[in-house]
């Protein structure tokens, strides 16, 4: 099947959807006549297109639409610019389907730079010890399989055996318990998190994986369907049901969860998976006012993740130390010493990483126009030339 008729058929199914949810009562011949001539149209479209479309809620306008674009009037056409205009919903296969292209795609580009930086001079790439031990975990929860799926748990934040105690812990947590808004990642192994903090009647605040398509989206049980609580904990339950806030939103955050490839219980030094967006989320919120120093990080992680060997000299400015750890068989309060990150630090900021997020563009440009000065720009994440010629 090539791509246009791909995406010929991909729009007969939303139409498909668009007649079972609307109640309309549609002659068969009329609606199979507008699909053929929808399928004789399609080259404008793009895959893209069907991202955010389609299946409608039973609402009047929903029914008008519906009877619009399964009407008999020959003089119908639907291209890219001019489309039916109605109040979609997620596709939902459509989005999880691109969020595990580009998750597939990110920790291919993952394993990239950690070879790499493991290979190259530590002088060269002073953060080449964070890929050691990070390795070195990912390795050993495989072979022990204490690693639950999403597998091969490398270059993620690793879903993880005993992951519904160690959550249980967590909300046991005196400051869970205080909380009115917690922060939590994305991630499979704090799929539990986000559960226990929405059936606990809390606000939850949780970034769109790697800030790809948005910012913030905050959700509070109240605003789900009857039964929705545990959908709205996945990525696309997020999208769905969540609501987008941004840089000008006027939240306080009670807690932060974030997830950990390995932290050190002695000092509250933590390593993510590589890609800093623990640390850019941080940043933003420290930005918006939403957090300052005395907001509690939190981990749940194994305690096989648990390691002591995070040199805290060589940490950066903007890495994120953990006040709590949470296992599935402990609690521990590292009392950390480790100075939180005051903001973002754009000096750090690779262009690539820069070119990859809209909303820390967007906060750059805002940054810029208050302050009529130009922020810095930190060192490209591609490998100098120089150092390509060394390795051959």
């Amino acid at each position: 099947m090539n791509s246009r008729e791909k995406v010929a058929q991909d729009f007969q199914l939303c139409c498909v959807k668009i007649i079972r949810k609307s109640n309309v009562k549609v002659d068969r011949s009329q609606m199979d006549s507008t699909l053929t001539r929808i399928s004789a149209s399609a080259a404008p479209f793009s895959v893209n297109n069907f991202q955010k479309l389609h299946v409608l809620s039973s609402s009047s306008s929903t029914r008008i639409s519906a009877k619009r674009l399964f009407c008999s009037d020959p003089k119908l056409e639907i291209t890219s610019t001019q489309r039916p205009q109605y109040d979609a919903v997620l596709d939902e296969y459509a989005f999880e389907a691109q969020r595990l292209r580009l998750d597939s795609k990110a920790r291919e580009a993952m394993a990239e730079t950690s070879k790499r930086e493991m290979e190259a001079d530590t002088e060269d790439d002073p953060k080449a010890w964070k890929w050691v031990i990070r390795k070195r975990i990912w390795d050993f929860m495989e072979a022990r399989n204490f690693a639950q799926n999403p597998r091969p748990v490398h270059h993620r934040i690793p879903n993880f055996v005993g992951a519904s105690a160690a959550a249980k812990n967590l909300a046991g947590l005196e400051v869970f318990q205080n909380a009115d808004c917690v922060k939590v990642n994305p991630d499979s192994p704090q799929k539990q998190v986000r559960f226990l903090t929405l059936s606990g009647g809390k606000k939850l605040l949780t970034p769109q994986p790697r800030l790809r398509t948005g910012f913030f989206s905050v959700l509070e049980s109240n605003m789900l369907p009857p039964n929705a609580i545990n959908e709205a904990c996945t990525s696309v339950g997020v999208a769905k049901y969540g609501r987008p806030i941004g840089l000008d939103e006027k939240i306080k955050v009670d807690v932060i969860v974030i997830g950990s490839v390995a932290v050190d219980p002695n000092t509250g030094a933590r390593l993510g998976k590589g890609e800093g967006f623990a640390e850019l989320e941080y940043g933003m919120l420290r930005y918006m006012g939403a957090i300052d120093d005395s907001t509690p990080v939190v981990t749940s992680v194994h305690d096989c993740q648990l390691v002591d060997d995070i040199p805290v000299e060589k940490l950066l400015i903007h890495d994120v130390p953990v006040d709590i750890i949470c296992t599935p068989t402990q609690v521990i309060f590292t009392n950390t010493t480790i100075l939180k990150p005051q903001g973002i630090y754009w000096e750090k900021l690779s262009p690539e990483k820069l070119g990859q997020i809209r909303i820390l563009r967007e906060l750059k440009s805002r940054i810029e126009r208050e302050t009529g000065q130009k922020l810095p720009c930190g060192p490209s994440e591609k490998l100098p030339p120089t150092a390509q010629r060394r390795k051959k």
